[in-house]
């Protein structure tokens, strides 16, 4: 160990020691940012860079298992990200696969995959659905994983669901429009059961939530920190902790 990894070690203990247990938020969304420009910046590959981003959840989970949190969320691939060069989406498909696996195979998450599954290939449903079968039973940290995630789309998928359910009773349009409400709606998102996210992270420096759970988040606290996501230390999980429980959550009163 080098000296600077001892100071390293030294001050996360410090923050650590620091934290307010009882402010840990009990769910936690986080936008994984920055894969291809830490590749970039580091001499490597688009794939390497998302490959050293999927390395980098596991050391998250075990972060949040020291603490109380509950649920965390991992955007993983937007509908957005479809628009990438096929040379490009074909293997961070494959790294998505192969994390999601893991994560099933670690036996201390319980799996749930939150996107349309309609828009994936083939073998990526059948690995998330085998994921969420096999882990369904664990009494640990719900892991979301966000594949093919819009916000936008998730709450147009909760209305349509709304829509059919009803159809299917046999409710008229008239009686639906004296009924709908925002908890109505929230039964039918991909997050449904769940608490809202606490706080939202974002790495790499970019202040935006670009879709992210537009529906789930109306109250959340967000964090902004300026490494890219392969770089997230635990000092980093651990100031957003900090900074999480020093705010002051108002919920619009």
């Amino acid at each position: 160990m080098n000296f600077r990894d001892l100071v390293y070690r030294l001050y996360a203990r410090r923050v650590e020691g620091r934290l307010d247990h009882d402010q840990v938020p009990k769910h936690i969304g986080v936008i994984l940012d920055g894969n291809r420009r830490w590749a970039k910046a580091s001499g490597g590959s688009a794939v390497q860079g998302h490959q050293a981003g999927a390395d980098k959840i596991s050391e998250l989970l075990g972060w949040c298992s020291e603490t109380d949190v509950e649920v965390v969320t991992l955007w993983m691939l937007s509908t957005d990200n479809f628009d990438r060069p096929e040379h490009e989406l074909k293997p961070l498909l494959g790294i998505i696969e192969n994390t999601v696996r893991d994560l099933a195979a670690d036996g201390r998450w319980r799996v749930h995959h939150v996107g349309t599954l309609d828009l994936l290939p083939a073998e990526t449903q059948l690995v998330l659905k085998e994921a969420e079968q096999a882990t369904s039973h664990v009494d640990g940290i719900i892991v979301n994983v966000a594949v093919g995630y819009g916000g936008r789309q998730e709450i147009a998928d909760a209305v349509r669901s709304l829509l059919l359910e009803h159809s299917e009773r046999g409710t008229t349009f008239e009686e639906l429009a004296e009924i709908v409400s925002t908890d109505l709606i929230s039964e039918h998102l991909y997050t449904r059961g769940q608490p809202d996210p606490d706080l939202v992270i974002r790495t790499s420096g970019e202040q935006r939530l670009s879709g992210f759970m537009l529906w789930q988040s109306a109250h959340s606290e967000y964090y902004f920190c300026e490494v890219f996501w392969p770089a997230f230390r635990k000092v980093d999980f651990l100031r957003a902790l900090r900074d999480y429980a020093a705010r002051h959550r108002r919920y619009g009163a």
